[in-house]
């Protein structure tokens, strides 16, 4: 059965009156004003379905020997596709000194004593310097353009806390393992105090053999020239050389970034946590202040640690994707919690598309995905680098299984067989990195002993920290004679029969990290760092997509057109638990529902069609049923998926994945009593709960001892 997508502001009046009529044929259709939910007492219907998912077509990618350089747009300008520079409307930042030039060393002291109390009065920075650790970094602001020209020498690295987007005008640039050259697009940069700060580093510039240093020079003044709608100051270009890098540093506004701000609670995402405003490590500098970036330095300056055997893994998986192996690589990461796993995907990820224009990407972990919200399996082709934490990156994979839970011990089978689905769609022409969960004892080693069968893994980083290891290493000879929760070891040959020769065609290669961050293996303390708030800043970034991409307030839910669907249209469940048929809609009113695509045809009279078991399907996205009408037979559903996509939904899966609790408490523009939050609390309301608050206190069995 195919749905129709149709809002009602496009109707004419005619269709408007009698749209309530069309429920068979339309059933995703856009209602014009906010309506909350009558819940009564229904007759209900069951629907038993098989596990199919719908096939799409994916895209196929070609492996590259060459650099992955992105092309300038055909609009770019002339004169700037001459110096291979491209100018956008967002922007980068970059900071860090090299050696002093100042007059004598009484005005150092004073210069460096103003910055570090952050008493600059320049309401419109035009250029600045700072000294640190015997590096310098020398930028200029343009207020017309609203952004910043930033002179790197090479081998300077700057630290910092803060967002933009950041284009290479000159030279070469490396940001998380992925470099940035120039003629390349702009990227956004995040680096929230959630995560370890991001770092960017100047690797100078590579001229051709034909170009002496002089004409390199030349360049490179001419391309600063170009970003300043007047006449750069002579000390800024008195700093560039041949091997200079040029970067432009523009302020980042997304609807992501204004959705985020726009809660007290979150004011701060972008700016210091608590151990960097303590030790004082902010570099306060007006140029980089104008474009959304702060300077770190010191102890805190550090950026991403990584140990020897981080370094020799990375090395050793680009070598194999350069062709050490017959085969495209199949990497599997895992570790226990908190041991860094995310953040060495993300710079494996972005080290590979160097060298290759696509990287696929299992999604194996509830918890804590990196593209998509919480509760979700999934398959990804990232062709762009990813330059922040999951939350400022989220996108629509090519294959999702909704699941409905943050962890799979509810039903581990249910889990393995959505995983082997989505494995159905690996093309095999790129290499493919597996992110795994930090359940590491019990059942779930026995999980990570069956992804390595089943997926016939090449390369397993195994990530551990301290002294002690936290599981079984999983070495080829143990894998030999492991039981995992499905795979069972081989029987071994008798001394009569010849041994099995495919046992050592599917062996591994196993590389053990060492992490040496600090705080590996103890999970966060600070704000934006706990799971659960890790999990809400997805949910709130998925839900962004909503706002308007242009400038402008951000409108809570209550304030969406939100689509109606025929209760007869789509198939409605419960992923992880038992509930009465008459009880399901109290359970779904207010609730984030998984838009899934079932392969058979959803067929209802009355009342609402109810699943007697959770089917693994495709899903496109998530919704928030908003209200129930029962008297017309409508849900209410507001979501960010393309009414295109959603012609194709015929199912509705309900989760434990729950909706932030600031957007319920936090809805501006309503007088009297919030919409779903009440503080005269029944116990006896259908379908109510508290809402939990989580204090961040630690249990007394996980407190360290400070002697």
């Amino acid at each position: 059965m195919t749905m129709k997508v149709h809002k009602v502001s496009s109707q004419s009046q005619h269709e408007q009156r009698h749209a309530t009529k069309r429920h068979g044929k339309n059933k995703w259709r856009k209602k014009t004003h906010s309506l909350d939910s009558t819940l009564l007492n229904t007759s209900t219907g069951t629907a038993k379905l098989e596990k199919p998912i719908p096939k799409r077509e994916k895209t196929t990618l070609k492996r590259l020997k060459k650099l992955y350089t992105k092309p300038i747009p055909e609009n770019c300008c002339a004169e700037q596709r001459k110096v291979k520079a491209h100018v956008h409307t967002n922007g980068g930042t970059e900071l860090n000194g090299s050696s002093s030039l100042v007059d004598s060393q009484e005005w150092s002291e004073y210069a460096n004593s103003v910055l570090r109390n952050g008493m600059e009065s320049s309401t419109s920075p035009k250029t600045d310097q700072m000294e640190e650790d015997g590096l310098q970094f020398h930028a200029q602001f343009d207020k017309t353009r609203n952004n910043a020209v930033l002179v790197m020498k090479q081998g300077q690295v700057l630290c910092f806390r803060g967002k933009c987007l950041l284009t290479c005008l000159y030279g070469h640039v490396e940001v998380l393992g992925f470099t940035i050259e120039e003629g390349q697009q702009p990227y956004p940069l995040f680096s929230p105090p959630s995560h370890c700060p991001l770092t960017i580093t100047a690797l100078g510039n590579n001229p051709p053999s034909s170009k002496n240093k002089k004409e390199g020079l030349l360049e490179a003044k001419a391309v600063v020239h170009k970003y300043f709608s007047s006449e750069p100051s002579k000390k800024l270009m008195s700093e560039l050389d041949s091997d200079s890098c040029v970067v432009l540093l523009e302020p980042l506004n997304t609807p992501l970034t204004r959705v985020l701000t726009s809660f007290s609670e979150l004011s701060e995402i972008f700016g210091l946590n608590s151990k960097e405003l303590k030790s004082q490590a902010a570099v306060y500098n007006p140029v980089l202040s104008a474009v959304g970036v702060t300077a770190l330095r010191g102890p805190c300056a550090q950026g991403l640690v990584m140990s020897r055997s981080y370094r020799e893994a990375i090395s050793r998986l680009l070598s194999a994707w350069a062709g050490e192996f017959d085969r495209c690589p199949i990497i599997l990461v895992c570790g226990g919690k908190s041991s860094g796993k995310s953040t060495f995907n993300r710079h494996l990820i972005n080290s590979l598309l160097n060298h290759t224009a696509g990287v696929e990407y299992l999604e194996c972990d509830l918890g804590q995905t990196e593209f998509t919200p919480p509760g979700c399996l999934s398959l990804s082709t990232v062709t762009e680098p990813l330059l922040g934490p999951p939350f400022t990156h989220l996108r629509d994979p090519e294959h999702m299984v909704y699941y409905g839970q943050a962890d799979c011990q509810a039903d581990i089978d249910r889990y393995l067989e959505s995983l082997k689905s989505l494995w159905r769609h690996v093309n095999g022409e790129s290499p493919v990195i597996i992110n795994t969960m930090g359940w590491i004892r019990g059942h779930g080693f026995q999980i990570l002993v069956d992804l390595i069968r089943l997926f016939s893994v090449t390369h397993v980083v195994q990530l551990s920290y301290g002294n002690a290891p936290q599981c079984q290493h999983l070495t080829p000879d143990f894998l030999r004679t492991a039981h995992g929760w499905q795979t069972h070891p081989l029987t071994p040959p008798t001394l009569t029969e010849e041994p099995v020769s495919h046992l050592s065609t599917r062996s591994h290669v196993l590389l053990s990290v060492q992490s040496e961050f600090e705080g590996a293996g103890t999970s966060g303390v600070m704000q934006h760092q706990r799971s659960n708030e890790l999990r809400d800043l997805a949910l709130l970034s998925y839900f962004s997509k909503l706002q308007s991409p242009e400038p402008g307030p951000v409108l809570p839910l209550h304030c969406f057109t939100p689509y109606q669907v025929p209760l007869s249209a789509v198939a409605i469940g419960v992923t992880h638990c038992e509930v009465a048929p008459t009880n399901i809609l109290y359970v779904a009113n207010a609730s984030v529902v998984g838009l899934c695509c079932l392969s058979e045809k959803v067929v209802g009279r009355e009342g609402p069609v109810v699943l007697s078991q959770t089917p693994i399907c495709q899903c496109v996205g998530l919704g928030v049923l908003r209200g129930v009408d029962m008297a017309r037979g409508l849900y209410f559903l507001v979501s960010p998926v393309s009414p295109s996509v959603l012609r194709h939904v015929n199912c509705l899966l309900l989760g434990e994945i729950t909706l932030p609790k600031i957007l319920l408490t936090k809805q501006d523009g309503i007088e009297g009593d919030l919409p779903y939050v009440t503080t005269d609390y029944s116990f006896e309301v259908q379908g109510a709960g508290k809402l939990h608050i989580y204090k961040g206190l630690t249990r007394p069995g996980f407190i360290k001892s400070n002697n």
